[in-house]
């Protein structure tokens, strides 16, 4: 029906995609439309609580810093909890208001990402600090 059309179509220009990706099989979309596909798709309906797993895995770093600021849009417009979970610390810093980290089968800690950094815990702390964390940190301090 037109109403469902309408939506598709809502729901695809919310996340960004132009009008003719609708119509499009998703090995004809590049890596990022298809995160932005599967996102519009939840969407769809109408969710309050929108779980993201590993939402910018593969993508380059521009593409994930445009998925970042998506979901920063998407929150601020339609007041959408979104529960993620990443390994992208450059993610977590971008979107993330409270974090749990999970290890050893459990939650560790939560807290905000400046809480995060300050854990003593070996683990807590060599995540957040180590080689990889280095984009993240600065982005804190700068």
């Amino acid at each position: 029906p037109a109403t469902r059309r309408a939506l598709a179509d809502l729901r695809i220009a919310l996340v960004g995609l132009p009008p003719e990706a609708g119509a499009l099989f998703p090995a004809a979309l590049s890596g990022g439309m298809r995160k932005r596909a599967g996102l519009a798709r939840a969407l769809a309906l109408d969710p309050e609580i929108l779980f993201l797993d590993e939402p910018t895995a593969g993508l380059d770093p521009i593409s994930a810093s445009d998925f970042d600021s998506l979901l920063n849009a998407l929150h601020a417009a339609l007041g959408l909890t979104v529960f993620l979970v990443t390994h992208d610390l450059d993610t977590l810093q971008a979107t993330c208001d409270r974090i749990a980290v999970l290890a050893e089968r459990r939650v560790l800690v939560t807290g905000t990402m400046a809480e995060l950094r300050d854990v003593k815990d070996p683990w807590v702390h060599a995540y957040f600090h180590g080689p990889r964390a280095h984009a993240a940190l600065t982005a804190r301090e700068g």
